[in-house]
């Protein structure tokens, strides 16, 4: 079994669809995965003449620990621009609950064991 299939046993199944895993990084007591958002054009723009324009700044989230180790994705959403206007474009993910950078899970479970 290799890592990537492993661990779709254990993250949130929408990460695989539509990230990809480029680096995993052990820091201390910190496991890091390193997410770049796949190629995919935004549904919101589909209907435009769209370029791949690079990545906006990379978002620091956390999710469930693993054996003992805290982990956290390292989200980069890609960027796109309007061929005719240079307007740029991106996926508006909803990957954290609202006012935290915890997974919605996460949060969810938090809220639960600590009310």
């Amino acid at each position: 079994m290799e890592i990537e299939q492993l661990l779709r046993y254990l993250l949130p199944q929408e990460i695989f669809e539509y990230f990809d895993l480029v680096a995993i990084q052990e820091r201390g007591n910190q496991l890091e995965l390193s997410l770049d958002e796949k190629p995919i054009k935004p549904l919101a723009h589909s209907d435009k003449d769209l370029a791949l324009y690079g990545f906006d700044e990379a978002v620091r989230i956390q999710d469930f620990p693993i054996r003992e180790r805290s982990v956290y994705f390292i989200v980069r959403r890609r960027k796109w621009r309007g061929k005719n206007t240079g307007k740029i474009y991106s996926t508006q993910w909803n990957l954290t609950a609202g006012g935290t950078s915890y997974t919605k899970e996460f949060a969810d479970f938090l809220k639960e064991l600590f009310g």
